[in-house]
């Protein structure tokens, strides 16, 4: 093997993962593919699914595992991080507004970054706080491209609808008045990784006195340009 690592358990390892990357695989597939000995595959296989590097579709067929999808969004936390505070500081400056970063975390959105107006701070959500998906501009944006039966469980109780994020996904941007806190509006927008995948939402918030009940009309060009400043960041490093 050209590549060989010198470790040879991992080089079989990464000849499985390798194989899987074009699709989904029978064990006859993975041995195809990759040149192993079937009982090698096989034993290879089964042991990344016990990792979640690997995992079965409904024919049972081996494909890539979700732990693989979280450390990727892992690394792309990091890029994001990197990228965020000038991005939300410049957007802080253009809108005169708090402006967030969210991702989600289970059932929960965490604020991972966030630039603060230098006055005023009664609406402020300092970093690291965590905030219900059930309600706020940004709980819309991290819901609306979710798949259909995550969609479903994470609308019951919420204070949206299908409809109001039917909407978001075809404006795309979203905005709320009062949903999360009586008297603070906010703006979002989505933030995209390099497979197109809605990894994060940019926001800004503020009183309504200060946002109006349109708060999008306002500030909604502001957030979608901001969000695509990150998601271009995450494209060129992905």
């Amino acid at each position: 093997m050209d590549n060989s690592s010198g470790v040879g358990v991992l080089d079989k390892a990464a000849l499985v993962l390798s194989a899987l990357e074009s699709g989904p695989a029978t064990l006859a597939g993975l041995v195809a593919a990759t040149g192993l000995a079937r009982p090698t595959a096989h034993r290879l296989a089964v042991a990344l699914e016990h990792h979640r590097m690997v995992a079965r579709d409904m024919q049972g067929r081996f494909i890539l595992g979700p732990r693989l999808t979280e450390l990727a969004a892992a690394a792309g936390e990091d890029r994001l991080l990197a990228t965020a505070g000038p991005v939300l500081t410049h957007l802080r400056d253009v809108t005169g507004e708090s402006a967030q970063l969210y991702r989600r975390q289970g059932d929960m959105r965490i604020c991972v970054a966030a630039a603060e107006r230098l006055s005023g701070l009664r609406d402020t959500v300092p970093v690291g706080s965590t905030l219900t998906m059930k309600a706020g501009s940004s709980a819309q944006i991290l819901m609306a491209w979710e798949e259909p039966e995550r969609l479903h469980r994470g609308l019951q109780g919420a204070r949206f609808t299908a409809t109001a994020l039917s909407g978001v996904r075809r404006r795309g941007w979203s905005q709320s008045i009062g949903e999360r806190e009586p008297g603070v509006a906010s703006v979002s927008a989505p933030v995209r990784g390099p497979s197109n995948r809605v990894v994060a939402a940019v926001s800004v918030s503020g009183p309504v006195e200060r946002l109006t009940r349109h708060p999008g009309r306002m500030h909604a060009q502001a957030v979608i340009d901001a969000a695509g400043r990150l998601s271009e960041a995450l494209r060129r490093s992905g």
